[in-house]
């Protein structure tokens, strides 16, 4: 069997010709196979979800997710896959529960819903009565040995949480107590949920960035992994989604998003958004879709140690001073300052979605009257300096204008 120190170069591999399920699986196999190693029993909820999570394991190919689930897991519920319909279902569900407690894991794909005790979604029926995700996740967690949120709806509410939020939708983490391991995405990648399974079986839990992400997926950000990282810094930047050159100032997301897309790829190492000519959206971060729309427009200008940094002023300038050195320098300080616990309140909006009353219409037409009038004043002080500049005369000027004083009344 692998070391762990093996295990994780094989993850955080920049190389990989293929899935890493597919160097895991034999490995996996043969551990069970000599019983070093045992399957866990596994619950796997969808809460409020679009499935998209499991359709992305279910497009996992050679070896396909079922094999996954063969090999790997002892699978106890997933609705998607159940043979079972019905009471025998739940009854599979609370024989795991009592029998299994303290060694299965928990699965949750999607964001709970809380808004009015929960009632906006409905997991199984129990008896008469109908088990809402809310009631199912706070009963099953405390008796679990790994609650596990699988996609960016279940570890911090995701779209399901977007503004106005009717559903109250939450990520796992906000609803339990219980220690929560977060694999973000919308949707995961395979590799993500399969590298974090093989992890908890052999070594134990990985270790956890601050967001409890396992870091040898998520410790660094695209833009470090990026293929067009180097066109940032030389300044190099694509005006349209398709164009070569970083897609920074088109949308990309990719210096505020941890993740390893890049060298992971998508469709069984075939592509990702950024390659094909997309920005980024920033899908694993915290406050997705909130705190990154909208999606194809820059970020803000970026405070960085050595100022503020406008984004349509930086390609020039980084090309003039060709300042590789300059833009990493920068880019430190773009995930310094952008990357912080603000992300988890991207979902929570701060002002009323305009124009609620009178009072907010007017104090927005202020806000804009004080940023226009400051634009025609920067303008100003801009076309002082530009005629200051044009009236400035060489020497030879000086002594013609000294000897011919109608030349001056002429200029």
């Amino acid at each position: 069997m692998l070391t762990r120190r093996d295990f994780l170069k094989l993850c955080m591999s920049a190389a990989l010709t293929a899935s890493l399920t597919d160097h895991l699986m034999p490995i996996m196999r043969h551990a069970f196979a000599e019983s070093k190693l045992t399957k866990p029993p596994v619950i796997w909820l969808e809460l409020g979800s679009c499935t998209g999570n499991s359709i992305s394991m279910d497009n996992a190919v050679n070896p396909t997710f079922n094999q996954i689930l063969k090999d790997m897991l002892d699978m106890r519920y997933d609705w998607l896959l159940n043979v079972a319909q019905g009471e025998q279902a739940v009854q599979a569900i609370m024989d795991t529960v009592e029998k299994d407690a303290g060694n299965f894991w928990l699965v949750i794909e999607g964001s709970v819903m809380t808004a009015d005790h929960g009632r906006f979604n409905h997991v199984f029926m129990r008896g008469n009565e109908m088990v809402t995700g809310l009631d199912a996740l706070k009963e099953f967690a405390p008796k679990a040995k790994h609650v596990i949120a699988v996609g960016t709806c279940a570890c911090f509410g995701g779209p399901a949480a977007a503004y106005p939020n009717p559903g109250g939708a939450k990520g796992v983490w906000e609803v339990i107590k219980q220690p929560v391991i977060n694999i973000p995405g919308c949707p995961i990648n395979p590799d993500w949920v399969t590298g974090t399974f093989s992890h908890l079986i052999m070594y134990g839990l990985p270790e956890m960035d601050s967001y409890n992400r396992p870091k040898m997926f998520f410790g660094q950000t695209i833009h470090d992994l990026c293929q067009r990282r180097q066109q940032f810094e030389d300044g190099i930047f694509a005006s349209f989604p398709g164009e070569s050159g970083c897609l920074f100032k088109v949308g990309c997301k990719g210096p505020v998003t941890h993740a390893d897309c890049p060298k992971r790829q998508w469709n069984h190492y075939v592509n990702w958004p950024v390659r094909a000519g997309a920005p980024c959206i920033g899908c694993a971060s915290p406050g997705f879709p909130d705190s990154t729309m909208p999606f194809y427009e820059h970020l803000p200008d970026l405070q960085t140690p050595i100022g503020t940094l406008h984004i349509k002023k930086f390609g020039a300038a980084a090309a003039g001073l060709g300042a590789a050195a300059v833009g990493a320098h920068l880019i430190t300080g773009v995930v310094a300052k952008r990357v912080g616990k603000h992300w988890l309140d991207g979902t929570k909006p701060h002002e009323s979605d305009p124009p609620e009353n009178l009072e907010q219409l007017k104090q927005e037409l202020d806000d804009l009257i004080r940023q226009q009038n400051a634009l025609i004043s920067e303008s100003k002080s801009l076309e002082k300096v530009k005629v200051k500049r044009k009236l400035r005369r060489t020497f030879r000027q000086k002594v013609v204008d000294f000897f011919r004083p109608g030349q001056k009344q002429r200029r």
